[in-house]
């Protein structure tokens, strides 16, 4: 039920396509209720990257006429659906001493995501049955700035195929969007499946209709590259690269296509990294199976060249590690060309100085704190670089995982939808500086990056919860963020 009073974005453009850009006002409620054109003319964005030419457009178009609604301007900027990032740790219960959902959903407030989908094996318990989820629900009740889906996840540690359908059943009923499963992992409350355990979980979870995300680096060739060093050797970051090779993706991703081939199951995998997997990906696409994959901001920025910059190396850990020029720009084709998914961020936040310190790179924390990072830095290296158009951006960053997970009323910016949405200033630029994070881990491997874009405001169904340059206020930076089953 719609309850709060009906406010009006005024002059704001929107996607229309392509390039092309409507400029409208926004009547909404916590839902949108009219989209309301200011003019008659779709603009292509070359006509108004310009400043100047958007200053004179400002000039030109009439206001809205009046209406009996709260006002906001939008200033001619750039409104798009809220960021949905289905791929988070935020590490509430459990691991807070890296992250809360608090700070790390006040982040993704002010990157421009309202919904988040968070992974089952950084909580403790691991979302593995529904009594750990409710667990996990009744710990998060009133602490998100955003809306939350959860995983559920499928751990080798406590693999059981007796129990393994009734509990996805439990896990589907109450609401997981999906369920996450590694082929390698060194958490001791959550292992890695074998190949006999993965195939018997693409099984069961294939009843439920919902997809199965794998972290895909084969363990048996990372144990066999690992066998050839000793000693301080792993405390190099070369070793650490060397290791967690390109070939240990594409065997991995080789693996699950495989077993996607026969278990019907929807497969997804997470964190792609290398152009090699990616073929493999595209492979088994062609075949018609439902086979998909999702990548981050630092594999489309980053190279293992990176690594030789002592200032973020230690940041810019994580797991599977960023490879070459070559695989870089083989996930930005993937993604003009649909082969991607959508871009996630795998934010896992830290202590920096606590676990991103280490002279011994085998010692560092493998994490990103990247939420607050992700929908400015689309618009800026995608985007506004060409390599991708406005719409797939948009695609790329809500509209697509919306339609991936079955998330009702999000991702969209149509009547009837929540009104869940960003304002974007391409007009401008911004540095990242860890002193602008909101996270718990203020680090981050973009620091001194300028992004040429900025999410000036964000909206979750149709109130302001956060506003560039303005600090958390509590009067309109309620905790009000809701799970949302799927």
């Amino acid at each position: 039920m719609n309850k709060g009073r009906e406010k009006i974005l005024r002059n704001v453009f929107i996607p229309a396509g392509g390039n092309s850009l409507r400029l409208c006002s926004l009547l909404f409620d916590e839902k949108f209720k009219r989209v309301i054109p200011q003019s008659e003319y779709i603009f292509n964005w070359n006509e108004i990257e310009d400043a100047g030419d958007r200053e004179k457009i400002k000039a030109e178009v009439a206001g809205l006429a009046t209406h009996e609604a709260e006002t906001i301007e939008g200033d001619f900027m750039l409104a798009v659906p809220g960021g949905i990032d289905p791929h988070v740790h935020f590490n509430t219960p459990g691991f807070e001493f890296r992250d809360t959902f608090e700070e790390a959903s006040l982040a993704a407030a002010y990157g421009g995501v309202t919904t988040v989908i968070d992974m089952p094996c950084t909580s403790m318990p691991p979302v593995t049955n529904a009594a750990n989820m409710n667990a996990k629900l009744k710990a998060l009740e009133n602490r998100s700035h955003v809306d939350y889906a959860l995983w559920g996840g499928i751990a080798g540690n406590e693999f059981n195929v007796s129990h393994l359908r009734e509990n996805i059943k439990e896990l589907a009923d109450a609401g997981a969007a999906g369920f996450k499963a590694y082929l390698i992992l060194g958490m001791d409350t959550f292992r890695e499946l074998n190949e006999e355990q993965m195939k018997a979980a693409a099984d069961a979870v294939s009843v439920t209709g919902k997809p199965l995300a794998v972290h895909a680096e084969d363990k048996e060739v990372i144990n066999l590259t690992a066998g050839k060093f000793s000693g301080d050797d792993f405390k190099n970051w070369e070793t650490y690269c060397a290791i967690r090779s390109v070939e240990a993706e594409k065997t991995a991703v080789k693996k699950m296509a495989g077993i996607v081939r026969t278990a019907g199951c929807k497969i997804h995998i997470v964190h792609l990294s290398s152009s090699a997997a990616l073929a493999e990906v595209i492979h088994a696409r062609s075949e018609g199976v439902h086979f998909t994959a999702e990548t981050c901001p630092h594999y489309l920025y980053f190279t293992k060249k990176d690594f030789e910059n002592k200032a973020i190396r230690n940041y810019l850990k994580t797991a599977p590690p960023v490879k070459s020029d070559k695989d870089k720009e083989a996930l930005w084709n993937g993604i003009a060309s649909g082969a991607i998914s959508f871009i996630t961020t795998d934010h896992a936040g830290c202590d920096p100085e606590k676990e991103k310190s280490s002279d011994d790179f085998s010692a560092v924390y493998g994490g990103i704190p990247g939420v607050g990072h992700r929908v400015p830095f689309l618009f800026s290296e995608g985007f506004l670089k060409g390599r991708i158009n406005l719409a797939e951006t948009v695609n790329q960053l809500s509209s697509n995982a919306a339609i991936y997970f079955g998330i009702k009323g999000k991702g969209f910016i149509k009547e009837g939808y929540d009104a869940d949405l960003a304002l974007i200033n391409l007009w401008t630029s911004e540095t990242v500086s860890a002193s602008s994070m909101h996270s718990k881990g203020k680090y981050s491997p973009f620091e001194g990056v300028i992004f040429n874009a900025a999410v000036e405001k964000t909206f979750l169904r149709g109130r302001q919860i956060a506003q560039r340059y303005s600090p958390p206020d509590d009067s309109i930076n309620k905790l009000s963020g809701r799970f949302i089953k799927v």
